[in-house]
């Protein structure tokens, strides 16, 4: 089954606490419909120590976004696009921008 978003897309948030910001899908929970974006809804964990490696203290780490709440963005015009899906001859089931037209490579 082909995803929508995928891991390595660029995506810019269009609703919430974070709108307008941009960033890199690093993980994609299709199960829960769910994104982890870089530098997007960043929340901070107190973690304590662990051996000499690892000193406690205050981490900065990305939580979770609904993927309703994220666009991909079209490479080409640089605009968040909706995406649809369009077939080949050989049966490849390609990405592209329903606006445009574009293909999203990945």
């Amino acid at each position: 089954m082909a995803a929508r978003i995928r891991k390595g897309d660029r995506v810019v948030v269009i609703t919430g606490a974070d709108r307008g910001k941009r960033g890199e899908v690093l993980r994609v929970l299709p199960k829960e419909n769910r994104a982890v974006v870089q530098g997007v809804n960043v929340a901070k964990r107190h973690t304590k120590a662990t051996g000499m490696g690892n000193p406690g203290g205050i981490v900065e780490k990305e939580a979770t976004i609904h993927l309703s709440n994220i666009a991909l963005i079209d490479p080409k015009t640089d605009k968040p696009a909706r995406i649809g899906f369009r077939v080949l001859d050989g049966g490849e089931k390609i990405r592209v921008a329903r606006a445009t037209g574009n293909v999203i490579e990945g």
